[in-house]
């Protein structure tokens, strides 16, 4: 007799970044008992499962918190042990944030594309700050002039604009698995520089403006 299956909710896989239902193919409550005599019995304790990703076959590894004194109504909040995923730097502009993620989700299945997609990113970080020039390599001295971006950050960009080149002309050679760590790392570090300083020192000054607020109140 065939085992009928089960699929989870909506998952993201860490591997390719595809979203959709993925079927458990593992499944480990590690529940224990408790109380007893002058309290009353419950089981709580953590359900571990092993989802297999319909679009690239990786395997993602979760777990849930249960317990049986829960109701039909209280949602399960799901941890996921494997692949951890990477967020997007905060602070970004909806365009660029939807650019970032698209370039994310071909990682892991085309490093060439991925390329291209990061260069993607850093033109439209250039267009967000108004940036002059005709070519990438002046927009970023542009920037630079500017105070948006250091001078030295100008050559991070610069890095990742040649292996953009490398990745959508194929008599450049070719991108590999060994790159895609650098690129995610000069990406991060003008999304982060350009949006995400400036996004937390805000929030931060809010937090203090609200908690100096607090004081006079008290």
């Amino acid at each position: 007799m065939t085992k009928e299956k089960s699929f989870s909710g909506l998952q993201r896989c860490g591997h390719c970044a595809n979203a959709a239902p993925m079927e458990i193919v593992g499944y480990c409550p590690q529940l224990q008992d408790h109380g007893g005599r002058d309290d009353p019995p419950f089981t709580e304790g953590y359900i571990y499962e092993v989802l297999l990703c319909p679009a690239c076959k990786g395997v993602v590894f979760r777990r849930y918190y249960w317990c049986d004194a829960y109701d039909e109504s209280d949602t399960v909040d799901f941890e996921v042990l494997y692949p951890i995923i990477d967020k997007s730097p905060e602070g970004l502009p909806p365009t660029i944030a939807k650019a970032h993620e698209a370039a994310q989700r071909v990682r892991s299945i085309d490093p060439n594309a991925y390329g291209v997609l990061a260069g993607r990113v850093l033109e439209l970080v250039c267009l967000d700050r108004k940036a002059d020039g005709n070519f990438l390599g002046n927009k970023l001295a542009s920037l630079a002039a500017k105070g948006e971006i250091p001078d030295k950050l100008v050559d991070v960009a610069n890095g990742l604009k040649d292996l953009r080149n490398v990745g959508a002309h194929a008599a450049l050679g070719e991108l590999t698995e060994a790159e895609l760590p650098i690129l995610d790392q000069l990406t991060r570090a003008i999304l982060e520089y350009v949006y995400s300083a400036p996004f937390l020192a805000q929030k931060a000054e809010e937090t203090l403006r609200k908690l100096r607020e607090k004081k006079r109140r008290d």
